[in-house]
């Protein structure tokens, strides 16, 4: 028998809801009201854009030899899958280098973009180097107990 055949109300089939957030990579968000707030104004479905989390990468610049492209290499620690000690694990990225700005281990932080190219994904931004903390020099307090030095001048 078909749907034709039946001749079933459509006010059913409006009221059906078959959408999940995994259909065309889209979370949906049900706004429909239930019966406990029933007095509420009527919404319909607001589909959201996936929200994607901004890929960040940091590495070394290791080749420029292309121009406005450097060739970044981006170290990370993974778990070894046999025995789970946290081992380097390093990839090659190409990134876009519009001003030629970047020298051979330079550190840089990797930004997502649209494709410049078949490889190229990723802008080159500078990261500012880090300064070492310099140690204070630390002055001498006095305890006001005499020195075995201060004493033997003293004599």
């Amino acid at each position: 028998m078909s749907l034709l055949q039946l001749q079933l109300p459509l006010s059913q089939f409006k009221s059906l809801n078959l959408s999940t957030p995994f259909i065309h990579g889209n979370s949906v968000v049900s706004t429909k009201p239930s019966s406990s707030t029933s007095n509420h104004h009527h919404q319909r479905h607001a589909y959201l854009p996936p929200i994607r989390a901004m890929r960040s990468l940091q590495g070394r610049v290791i080749c420029t030899t292309n121009d406005k492209t450097v060739n970044v290499e981006v170290t990370r620690l993974a778990p070894h899958p046999k025995y789970k000690r946290r081992v380097r694990k390093k990839k090659k990225f190409q990134a876009h280098d519009p001003e030629n700005q970047f020298q051979i281990g330079d550190l840089v932080q990797l930004e997502k973009c649209k494709p410049i190219s078949k490889k190229k994904t990723f802008l080159a931004i500078p990261v500012p180097k880090r300064t070492a903390k310099q140690p204070k020099e630390v002055a001498p307090q006095d305890l006001g107990i005499p020195l075995e030095s201060d004493s033997s001048s003293q004599v």
